[in-house]
């Protein structure tokens, strides 16, 4: 029987930050599960060796299917997950629902349906967050909620599973160059309905909604996941693990007084242009 750790990661496809997870812990001498609702998007994973599984988070058949197939599990980490850009004005709810679903309500019946296996192992849950769950980002509010939602939700598990053994972090990730952005824009709007209060700057809004000013900002995905892979393999790792571009800041920002950052968040996205095109 295989005595390494093993490690089973949601959300693997090429290209993004499940996939750098699935490498460094691979490279780091775990076994690794990837997954991903369609095995032909993880290629690049599955050639060097990494053992892929398909998981589709939304479906309880498939998660189910999917346990079946462990007979052991040291750490789970959930990482599966979806975006979309709106001003709240505009919001569609169908699609905020959509998100929280991917986010959050995925994430919790993942962590259900392995959690006999990691209750016999004493093992973790790794809950992938972000350091917007901690920040009010304009036209990001549905994404935000839902990482501040599974903030909380990852908490109060960490406390609940403590007598039992079981770890649970959570990942405070920055800004990491993956596909998100570009999956965003090929299956979810990016784009301001007719009859928007944001008209008059409407291409100035969507830019700040496609992220056009952070383009250039995020850390390489393969440092960012050897540097949370080195983090959650420590003897006693942090319950919050802050890695990525602008994490840093984003964790200096939870100290300050509320709306402290909003001048640099504004710049950041692009709303203060939106604002200069409003007033005109």
């Amino acid at each position: 029987m295989d005595s390494k750790r093993t490690v089973l990661i949601t959300g693997c496809s090429d290209g993004g930050m499940g996939a750098a997870l699935a490498v460094a812990f691979h490279n780091a001498g775990l076994h690794v599960y990837a997954t991903a609702r369609n095995p032909a998007k993880m290629s690049k994973v599955k050639a060097l060796g990494i053992e892929t599984l398909t998981l589709d988070v939304l479906s309880r058949d498939s998660i189910n299917e999917c346990v079946s197939k462990l007979s052991k599990l040291d750490i789970l980490v959930n990482n599966a997950g979806t975006s979309y850009s709106m001003p709240i004005s505009d919001i569609s709810l169908d699609e905020t629902k959509k998100v929280f679903e991917s986010n959050v309500w995925a994430q919790l019946a993942v962590t259900q349906a392995f959690l006999p296996l990691l209750l016999k192992s004493k093992g973790m849950v790794v809950n992938q967050t972000s350091i917007v769950s901690t920040m009010a980002v304009p036209f990001q509010s549905a994404y935000n909620a839902s990482k501040a939602a599974m903030a909380i939700f990852s908490d109060s598990l960490r406390l609940e599973l403590e007598p039992f053994g079981v770890t649970v972090i959570e990942l405070k990730t920055g800004a990491v160059s993956t596909n998100m952005i570009q999956n965003q824009k090929e299956f979810t709007p990016v784009t301001l309905p007719s009859g928007s209060i944001y008209q008059p700057a409407r291409e100035a809004v969507e830019g700040a909604m496609r992220f056009d000013n952070m383009s250039n900002v995020g850390m390489p995905p393969e440092q960012w996941a050897g540097e949370v892979v080195q983090d959650l393999l420590k003897k006693k790792p942090s319950a919050i693990i802050w890695r990525g571009a602008q994490a840093r800041m984003a964790r200096i920002g939870t100290l300050f007084p509320h709306g402290f950052m909003d001048a640099q968040i504004k710049k950041m996205t692009g709303l203060d242009i939106v604002e200069q095109k409003l007033r005109k």
